[in-house]
């Protein structure tokens, strides 16, 4: 924290998670002179170092919380740093507010972080050229949808979240290396939160943006606080890591390839998801599960000779279960089971129906960026269903990207995106409870950086509004 709690510990609203939703409320709210606190479990964006990152050891040691994923920033501190500025990915926030309304957002969201200095490019395919790939991937039923992106890159990303915590930490009071316990109510309004170490904050207003590794948290408080939760689609699949040459053709145009596929055989919904053009794969420790699962990064100076990216098959339960990110998690458990870590298969292996060994990948025409993945058999991890579906969208993505479907492909796994809860929410992200919001994608509203900062923006001008009208 930069200085300590006000005394009295009294605010008028109260941000739980510095993630970019957290941290566009908070930014909203104190340039209009409101007093408002942020807390998060993480680290300070200087003090989030990985030790497998600094050298200081070559597997996952299991940090409690992970920084990778946790402290200021959220986990989009260490992501891609990517901003899709096409409101057709992203979340569901376009239901809350309208499109055009989304589209005004979006381009307030990228001036802002231009301003906190986010000055790349913006990415946009030759209509031409996207329109020839559109014309391949749909002989092969895939959808492929251009968009616009702003590639940050990781290292970049740090310097722009560094840029936020300094305004922010001047005019807010933010914690870091905090966690809020639970939530209080006080004649069915919220009225602050609780801190682990039992102290009460009070707040005319609370947020609850804990992002995706949060979720777990948020099921637990919205039981406590009964609030209607509907349960969305889980995402599970792997990791895709190919030789730059075979994504180059399209990655040097979209930067990200956005694809959708109905896969044939049991229907499913299958996508791509989290391009990084000449990245590296990594792992992520999700402390509230204690599992280690799979993701990419790609940054804006430090390039390899790979690409990465996610293949996600969205999995739709029906009464009684209720547990999609139980079902994503027990699914990360049994790779992480099976290996001590996330599981990496050469494709022609898993096909031949054979794990893959320490030998097999060095023998491979891919050398994978993630050294520390165990060599294995995604079979006993992954159901029959979604290697099925997976299988069949890299069919169909060769199309587009000659070669992907090639003997020395590597999938890492798994990749689980625990967001599967969806709190009900007004148009302005507020819950059933008075005063108290829920944002970003640990609410299941967003489900990436652009639209987990709207959201944000979303809350803040909700409640001044509702502050205005009873004033």
């Amino acid at each position: 924290m930069k200085g300590e709690l006000d005394e009295m510990k009294r605010y008028d609203f109260v941000i739980v998670g510095a993630g970019p939703a957290g941290l566009f409320s908070a930014l909203e709210l104190s340039r209009a002179g409101k007093k408002v606190a942020v807390f998060d479990k993480g680290a300070p964006i200087s003090k989030r170092n990985c030790p497998i990152k600094t050298g200081a050891t070559k597997t996952c040691v299991h940090c409690n919380p992970c920084s990778i994923i946790c402290g200021w920033g959220g986990a989009g501190a260490y992501s891609d740093g990517k901003l899709t500025l096409t409101p057709e990915f992203g979340g569901n926030l376009e239901r809350s507010v309208g499109r055009e309304h989304l589209l005004e957002l979006i381009s307030e969201v990228d001036r802002t972080f231009v301003e906190f200095g986010a000055d790349s490019p913006v990415y946009e395919p030759d209509p031409v050229f996207a329109a020839d790939v559109i014309k391949r991937g749909r002989s092969a039923g895939l959808q492929v949808v251009p968009a616009r992106i702003r590639h940050m890159g990781t290292d970049r990303a740090k310097q722009v979240l560094q840029a936020f915590y300094d305004e922010l930490g001047a005019s807010c009071d933010v914690r870091t290396g905090v966690e809020v316990k639970s939530v209080m109510l006080e004649d069915g309004r919220a009225k602050g939160v609780v801190l682990a170490d039992g102290t009460r904050v009070e707040a005319s207003g609370v947020l609850l943006a804990p992002g995706r590794e949060g979720a777990p948290w948020m099921e637990r408080v919205a039981s406590e606080l009964g609030l209607t939760v509907d349960s969305l689609p889980v995402d599970i699949g792997v990791r895709v890591e190919i030789p730059d040459e075979i994504a180059n053709d399209l990655t040097e145009q979209f930067y990200e390839v956005k694809a959708i596929f109905d896969a044939p055989t049991f229907d499913d919904r299958v996508r791509t998801f989290c391009m990084c053009p000449h990245g590296e794969v990594v792992t992520e420790y999700q402390s509230d599960t204690g599992l280690v699962i799979v993701n990419g990064h790609s940054n804006r100076d430090r390039k390899t000779q790979n690409t990465n990216f996610a293949i996600l098959v969205s999995t739709e339960f029906t009464q009684p279960f209720r547990d999609p990110n139980g079902y994503g998690g027990a699914i990360a458990r049994l790779a992480n089971m099976l290996g001590g870590t996330v599981l990496v298969q050469r494709l022609g292996d898993l096909k031949a129906g054979r794990r893959s060994t320490a030998g097999r990948i060095e023998r491979g025409l891919v050398r994978p960026t993630l050294r520390q993945a165990e060599p294995g058999d995604l079979s006993f991890a992954l159901p029959y269903r979604h290697l099925t579906d997976i299988l069949e969208m890299l069919g169909a993505l060769n199309t587009i990207m000659p070669g992907i479907d090639g003997p020395h492909t590597l999938l890492y796994g798994v990749e689980v995106k625990f967001y599967s809860l969806k709190l009900a929410l007004d148009r302005g992200l507020q819950t059933s409870v008075k005063g108290l919001y829920a944002a970003g994608d640990g609410a299941g509203v967003t489900r990436g950086l652009v639209q987990a900062s709207a959201s944000g923006l979303v809350v803040a001008r909700d409640f001044l509004d509702r502050e205005r009208q009873s004033g």
